[in-house]
């Protein structure tokens, strides 16, 4: 017979001896607003470390400022000592735990330096939480006041759960399939600490992102995921590995999703930053390199545009809107609203280096304002003006080769690109962001705290805009421009071909997450010449692969896929392939071939209308960005006949040679049937 639920109380002793504070008071927004969990915190009057809680240690942080621990009862504790000393590299700790050791709260943990953290302009303050406090705490009471190491100071209630049997471990919060939950959760938050448990828990996250369908991990060891389980999961599509990332589709409700899991995580997961992204190993080969500077690379850009991508969406809407409404006489273009639009559908393009300088600050572990400051700096009035062939006093410096040097700083010529300078670029910026993350640990160092908060942003502005505008952006606009220039010639010279493979494979590269490297390039076509015809073409494979996904719906039988398929095929046809493909097309027999057809057709049309395309957004919903700002022309035609006959023959092609029931019902046999984690699969060996 089931035992009752019960809670259980667990005691939380002072970390070092000092005065107790509440959690409000503690010097850190985060912290401070619960966003990391419930807890206290504790103002030191020496550097001896004890353990809060009784349980094992789950995590010791390479610089000594942050360690973890797990009750017997399930609450996820973190001790971090001090604010922002993870900046001091560890020089102030000493810590004498491992992972995996198991303490009783008071034993001795090492010390920190706490004259050492002060002198460093940190706050000294150990901060208790229990991260994962959604999930697992029931109410915590805490003593205010002078306290030792070791005395208690709090008392945690951990949510009841099904009492063990004597002698065993305490049951999994995750139920076995068809069986209740036995942490309490629902939902968002019930899927959320699913997948936590499924990729080797909280321990095993190094960093967290997501984009517009995908929770994008990057984790210590992915050989600790249970691929098949979390691929299982209620709520989840499919999992895909790629740029470094374990990725977790989960669809349209990938951002519920998304802050469900950040609430169930340490806070210095999420976001993420350079260090977090790499491999626990750094490669041994040249090969091994190329691919770790690739993953890299994707992973920044990634972990950069994610943020930004579904405003550029809105952004090109509104420029074919505008365009549309220009075109029927609703507005005039010498009109002063023409110019309002203008300016809410343009910023976003014209001051990407701004806004791309926070996200990929964000990413590489800069100040992300600094960062947006020097973003400012490259598409700034009159940089903009000095780029400008047609500017009044605009002259040619020097000129080698193709190369003109329109601009000099302090003597020295400087190669702006022409037009808009930097406006609508994003990796100067970029390279911009990573540059600061190495230069603002040194200026931390030789600065004193007094005032550092003067000029180091002074001198990092000053050095990281130099060089961006004297060696790195010259170089890195050579390198971008020459990749677009040549994605662009063999466009041009084939472009009917070009849209026919390019139409029939590109969806493989969204299987991988490697579409991100593309952006870039669209970007640039969209700066100049100002359209993409690259961009078109992706906009026909979209709703191939909806198409494939309408077939299912309509020919199916079986109510779950039929469920599935539905608001897969719209979510296509607005321009989200995610639950299509993983959903349904990659999972049952041939319908990710047969919809790939339908895109190579759709491609070859876009080829022979001479399509082009003003913004970012395709599929249906983003008819708008193939509206000429000069006027309707092909694009706008060749647009509606690319697409229907990419749907047609997408839809045609899966109906008839896609799939059949029989091969359905087998596939979802294999693959859709939802595996609770704790549960072993009968059919495992």
């Amino acid at each position: 017979m089931p035992q009752p639920k019960q809670d259980h109380e667990v005691p939380i002793a002072s970390p070092v001896t000092g005065t107790v504070i509440a959690l409000a008071d503690v010097p850190d927004p985060v912290f401070s607003s619960q966003a990391v969990g419930d807890g206290l915190g504790v103002q030191p009057d020496n550097g001896r470390v004890v353990a809060p809680v009784t349980g094992a240690v789950t995590m010791v942080a390479a610089t000594g400022h942050a360690l973890g621990f797990k009750t017997d009862s399930g609450l996820e504790v973190l001790l971090h000592l001090g604010v922002d000393t993870v900046e001091l590299n560890g020089g102030p700790f000493s810590l004498t735990v491992r992972v995996g050791d198991r303490v009783e709260a008071g034993d001795d943990l090492g010390s920190m330096d706490v004259n050492a953290i002060a002198a460093a302009g940190k706050d000294t303050t150990a901060i208790v939480v229990v991260t994962n406090t959604a999930a697992a705490l029931a109410g915590l009471s805490v003593t205010t006041g002078p306290a030792a190491a070791g005395n208690q100071v709090a008392t945690a209630i951990a949510k009841g759960a099904d009492a063990p049997a004597a002698g065993t471990a305490p049951a999994s919060a995750v139920p076995a399939a068809g069986g209740p939950r036995t942490d309490g959760l629902s939902g968002h938050d019930a899927t959320a600490a699913d997948i936590i448990a499924g990729i080797g828990g909280a321990d095993n996250v190094r960093s967290v992102i997501h984009c517009i369908t995908r929770v994008r991990f990057y984790l210590k060891d992915q050989d600790l995921a249970n691929d098949a389980m979390v691929a299982g999961l209620d709520g989840v599509i499919d999992i895909a590995k790629a740029g470094g990332q374990y990725q977790v589709v989960i669809g349209a409700e990938v951002g519920d999703v998304y802050d469900a899991i950040v609430r169930q995580l340490p806070s210095d997961a999420v976001g993420g930053d350079e260090e977090a992204a790499e491999p626990v190993e750094r490669p041994t080969t040249v090969l091994g390199w190329i691919k770790y500077g690739f993953s890299s690379l994707i992973g920044v850009i990634t972990g950069s545009m994610i943020p930004v991508v579904g405003m550029l969406a809105a952004s090109g809407i509104l420029k074919g809107i505008l365009a549309l409404l220009t075109q029927f006489n609703v507005v005039e273009s010498s009109s002063d609203t023409y110019q309002f639009i203008d300016a809410m559908s343009s910023s976003m393009f014209y001051f990407l280096p701004i806004i791309i300088g926070f996200t990929a600050a964000r990413r590489l572990g800069s100040d992300p304002i600094i960062v947006a400051i020097i973003g400012g700096v490259l598409c700034f009035p009159s940089v903009v003006t000095m780029s400008n062939p047609d500017a009044e006093g605009y002259h040619v410096v020097a000129e080698v080769g193709r190369t003109v040097f329109n601009s000099e700083f302090f003597g020295i010529p400087v190669s702006l690109p022409q037009g808009n300078a930097y406006a609508y670029s994003i990796f100067p910026i970029i390279v911009g962001a990573w540059l600061a993350a190495r230069i603002e640990p040194w200026l931390k160092k030789v600065i004193p705290a007094v005032v550092r908060p003067i000029f180091a942003p002074l001198i990092e502005i000053f050095v990281v805009s130099a060089l961006i505008l004297v060696v790195f952006g010259p170089i890195v606009m050579f390198i971008s421009g020459g990749i677009a220039s040549l994605v662009n010639a063999v466009l041009n010279l084939n472009y009917p071909i070009a849209g026919l493979l390019i139409g029939g494979f590109y969806q493989c590269l969204v299987i991988f997450g490697l579409h991100w490297a593309v952006i870039p390039i669209i970007s640039a076509q969209i700066a100049d010449p100002g359209y993409s015809p690259l961009n078109a073409i992706v906009s026909a494979t979209m709703i191939a692969q909806g198409g494939g996904a309408l077939a299912v719906w309509l020919k199916t039988r079986n109510p779950r896929i039929k469920r599935m398929a539905g608001p897969a095929t719209i979510s296509a046809m607005c321009g989200v392939t995610e639950p299509a493909m993983y959903g349904l097309n990659l999972k049952y027999g041939r319908i990710f071939l047969t919809a790939s057809i339908g895109g190579a057709a759709g491609g070859l049309v876009t080829g022979l209308f001479d399509v082009n395309m003003w913004g970012f957004t395709g599929a249906f919903v983003g008819f708008p960005s193939f509206v000429n700002p000069e006027g309707i022309d092909s694009s706008f035609w060749g647009f509606w006949v690319a697409s229907f006959t990419a749907l047609i023959v997408a839809f045609a092609c899966t109906y008839f040679f896609g799939f059949n029931e029989a091969e359905l019902e087998e596939g979802q046999e294999k693959e859709v049937k939802k595996v609770r984690l704790g549960k072993r699969d009968p059919v495992a060996n």
